[in-house]
Order: C-alpha cells, then sequence, then structure tokens
C-alpha cells in the first residue's frame, strides 16, 4: 500500500539534497532532448535511404547525428539544437533530392 503519511511534492525532508535532486532531474530532461532529437535524425536518415536510395548520404546522416548528439551532450548551450541542424538537413535532402 501506499504510505499516505509522506509530505507534499513540493516538500523536502532534510535528509534530501534538493540542488542535487533538481540538478539530476535538469540533466535527465537535456538528455531526452538530445537523444530525441538524434532518434529523429536516424529516422529521417532511414527515409533518405529508403526513398531516395542515397544510401551514402544516410551514413553520413547516421553519422552527423550521432555526432552532433555528442557536441550537444558535451556543450550545454547547444544541447537539442546541434541534432535539430542535421534534422533540418536531412529533410531538406528528402524534400527537394
Amino acid at each position: 500500500m501506499a504510505d499516505t503519511k509522506s509530505l507534499s511534492a513540493g516538500a523536502y525532508s532534510p535528509a534530501m539534497d534538493a540542488e542535487t535532486h533538481e540538478q539530476t532531474y535538469r540533466g535527465f530532461v537535456r538528455f531526452v532532448e538530445i537523444a530525441t532529437g538524434v532518434v529523429i535524425c536516424w529516422v529521417l536518415a532511414l527515409a533518405v535511404g529508403g526513398i531516395r536510395e542515397a544510401w551514402m548520404t544516410a551514413i553520413l546522416g547516421v553519422v552527423a547525428a550521432s555526432a552532433a548528439g555528442a557536441l550537444g551532450a558535451f556543450a550545454p548551450p547547444i544541447g537539442w539544437k546541434a541534432p535539430l541542424v542535421v534534422a533540418v538537413l536531412l529533410a531538406l535532402y528528402l524534400a527537394f533530392a
């Protein structure tokens, strides 16, 4: 059964480290944003390879998306914007090539 005598979600007990908890949450959210962007890039790269029969471009897109994700992870101000650039380039290639 659930413990109904615990504190509300907004309150922290003295044993809990609120700053570390918030930092971990922000890091997790940043990771999910970047990972979602990279996966979108991979799907677009597969579409480029399957629809346009440009498998070398698709491989290059996967490598570029992975590198952009790593760049976004190590440079927090860039974050999800690096995979976004690769996604836009792959979408443009898919639409106009």
